[in-house]
């Protein structure tokens, strides 16, 4: 691949342009905002000129519901010699574009499973994709040199590729991705109007399922109104899960002891079904989910500090597999969870002890 052009300068968009012109592919930025092609040039994404002639690959990074019009656009202009599109949701775009009456054999649909909270060209990063999985979603009609020109620009993005069937990928990402941001935003709302004592106690637990709740709503609306019925449909099962387990805890204030016994059984087999799901989800690099141990430090909130540990702990001949910080509420401290293989656990603490480090006991 030689030239391609990314059609929406947001934060996918702008990322794959600046991987791409970063790994010597000359890029042309578009986007119905002169000013967010102009802005995603300057960081390097590319040019906002237009090709002089077709490019290699047309890439097109809008929401959900503008993937097929632009595609259909861009294909009729014979923009490039391949098309893609990178929305989270694949069915819909393409039925949309059958019904257009248009060839389908210059085109794939795609989905890096990447981003983040923020969005725009100015969120945009050349390694936002490395190590990620990338969907690539072929039918028979597919060309091979469209899928080839699609691996290329995977492993130019040094992702990972994962073919699926569309309607396969849409269920998918409405279990792995899609219900996680509703439920990680309802819960979220329960502290918009939560008294100030209660907010100050919030910990790390509260901002891990939090976290995605600051996305862009409107983002997630085009979004979710792409992919609505694999989504209500996973969202059904969490709200059955949910008024089970709000009888069990009802059960729980009885004074009948056989109610109370029932209501712990319910809770404890929803927490037991939350471990073996857990369980499941990949670790390291997509291998098998691993169980490290994890040593606690006490920091100061203090420049250099975190590098003084990741020395340290180089120092000692131990590999950090994973590393989550808790910050204390009102004081300059935090508490480091340094997660490592088991067996280097206790080398690890014995180290950090003789280098002055301060460490909490599980």
């Amino acid at each position: 691949m030689r030239t391609a052009v990314v059609i929406g300068t947001g934060l996918i968009g702008t990322s794959a342009a600046l991987a791409l012109a970063g790994r010597g592919v000359t890029v042309h930025l578009v986007d119905h905002d002169p000013a967010r092609a102009r802005t995603a040039a300057a960081l390097g994404a590319g040019t906002d000129e237009p090709a002089e002639g077709p490019v290699d690959l047309a890439i097109v990074a809008v929401p959900p519901a503008h993937v097929a019009t632009t595609l259909a656009d861009a294909m009729r202009a014979g923009l490039a010699r391949g098309y893609l599109d990178v929305a989270s949701v694949k069915g819909g775009p393409r039925r949309e574009l059958e019904a257009l009456g248009l060839d389908l054999t210059a085109y794939i649909g795609t989905h890096p499973m990447s981003g983040k909270e923020r969005s725009g060209p100015l969120a945009g990063s050349a390694d936002l994709f490395e190590g990620r999985p990338w969907v690539l979603t072929p039918t028979r009609d597919t060309d091979t040199e469209v899928l080839n020109l699609a691996l290329e620009l995977v492993a130019l993005c040094r992702a990972v590729p994962v073919v699926m069937d569309a309607d396969a990928h849409d269920r998918a990402v409405a279990l792995v991705s899609h219900t996680p941001q509703l439920v990680s935003s309802m819960v979220a709302a329960r502290l918009e109007t939560a008294d100030e004592t209660a907010v100050r106690l919030c910990g790390q637990g509260i901002r891990d399922v939090t976290r995605i709740a600051a996305s862009d709503p409107r983002m997630w609306v085009e979004i979710l109104s792409a992919n609505p019925g694999p989504v209500a449909d996973v969202l059904a099962g969490v709200a059955a899960d949910l008024d089970e387990t709000v009888r069990a805890l009802r059960a729980l204030q009885s004074a009948d002891e056989d109610k109370r016994r029932d209501g712990a059984t319910g809770v404890e087999d929803v927490l037991r079904r939350g471990n073996a799901g857990r369980a499941r989800v990949p670790g390291k690099h997509g291998a098998a989910p691993t169980q490290y141990e994890t040593v606690a430090v006490l920091i100061s909130d203090q420049p250099g500090e975190l590098a003084r540990i990741f020395a340290d702990a180089g120092a000692a001949g131990v590999n950090i597999e994973d590393v989550r910080i808790e910050h204390a509420t009102g004081q300059q401290a935090g508490l480091v969870q340094l997660m490592v293989e088991p067996t280097a656990a206790g080398l690890l603490g014995a180290a950090l002890r003789e280098r002055g480090w301060s460490l909490r006991t599980a």
